[in-house]
């Protein structure tokens, strides 16, 4: 199973999107790690996720969702 997820932080008041094939090992990286965006704080919370049989429409979701303004992600977060 592929995933596509959102990731949001409150002490930035970012959010985050993104791809994996194991969601919480991925927010795990983001958590801890150097990354030029998600490093600087340890907040990171899983506030979406959708899961796609192949791995090429996760990725052509996730480019999508990239593409997004804000206030479209909330609504998509809200349902």
């Amino acid at each position: 199973m592929f995933c596509v997820y959102i990731l949001y932080s409150p002490s930035r008041n970012v959010y985050y999107k993104g791809f994996s094939e194991d969601v919480e090992k991925r927010l795990g990286y983001h958590l801890n790690s150097s990354g030029k965006y998600t490093s600087g704080t340890d907040d990171w919370k899983i506030v979406y996720v959708q899961k796609f049989e192949l791995k090429s429409a996760a990725l052509r979701e996730e480019k999508r969702l990239k593409k997004l303004n804000r206030a479209s992600i909330e609504r998509l977060i809200k349902g």
